[in-house]
């Protein structure tokens, strides 16, 4: 008697639009450079409108 095989796993690939990784990329891009603004004189809006969230995720401005 032979012994039962145990059932396999198949794992499909995910393909991932080429697109998709290029809104990712200028997403991270956009958070880059919101958290390097520092009350410099051109993006003082920006850093204010997003200071608390900057305090939120632990960058320090002052």
């Amino acid at each position: 008697m032979a012994a039962p095989s145990a059932p396999t796993a198949s794992v499909a690939q995910i393909r991932v639009p080429a697109a998709a990784w290029l809104l990712a990329a200028a997403a991270l891009a956009v958070v880059f450079v919101l958290l390097q603004l520092n009350g410099t004189a051109f993006a003082e809006q920006i850093h204010e409108f997003t200071h608390d969230g900057r305090h939120a995720l632990g960058v320090p401005c002052h």
